[in-house]
């Protein structure tokens, strides 16, 4: 009887999981749109009434994108004052569409990684998941660790696709 080894389990190989990084809260888009007087002007003291009397629990554990759909000017203090809101309520917020909270959302989370944790390590960037990961984090993720690993590969321990190694000194 021939006994399998399961090299993969064996090797030195640390993956990381983008996906893991994601935060799991609820993606929601604010368009401050419906606080315009007729789809085209910002009343302050409309707005400001609305700001103080809205539910903003809502909001608790979020992620909060803001835009504004509609083609009107909106001045920037508006959006300042629903971050004032949405602190102590949102998980976190942006101003900007759903792509550009994802993005955020990932930088922060890459931001978080300790790098000493993969210094000389060879890492695999896991690849296919459930989850679709934008390319930026793949582009993100190798620009933070390359400086520190011995090597970095894409895809799965037992299928990768290498990218860098580090020169022998």
């Amino acid at each position: 009887m021939t006994e399998f080894i399961n090299r993969v389990a064996q090797s030195a190989l640390v993956t990381i999981n983008l996906e893991e990084l994601l935060h799991p809260g609820e993606r929601v888009l604010y368009d401050i749109k419906e606080n315009l007087f007729h789809g085209l002007i910002l009343k302050e003291k409309d707005f400001r009434a609305f700001v103080k009397e809205h539910d903003w629990t809502k909001y608790d554990g979020k992620n909060v994108a803001i835009i504004c759909s509609a083609d009107a000017i909106v001045p920037t203090w508006a959006y300042m004052l629903l971050a004032t809101k949405l602190t102590g309520h949102a998980n976190y917020f942006v101003f900007g569409d759903m792509e550009a909270l994802e993005q955020a959302l990932m930088q922060e989370a890459i931001a978080k990684i300790d790098v000493e944790e993969y210094r000389d390590a060879k890492v695999v960037v896991k690849g296919c998941g459930s989850i679709p990961v934008p390319t930026y984090a793949y582009v993100e993720i190798m620009r933070k660790l390359l400086p520190v690993t011995s090597s970095l590969m894409y895809g799965e321990p037992c299928s990768t696709v290498p990218l860098y190694k580090k020169p022998k000194s």
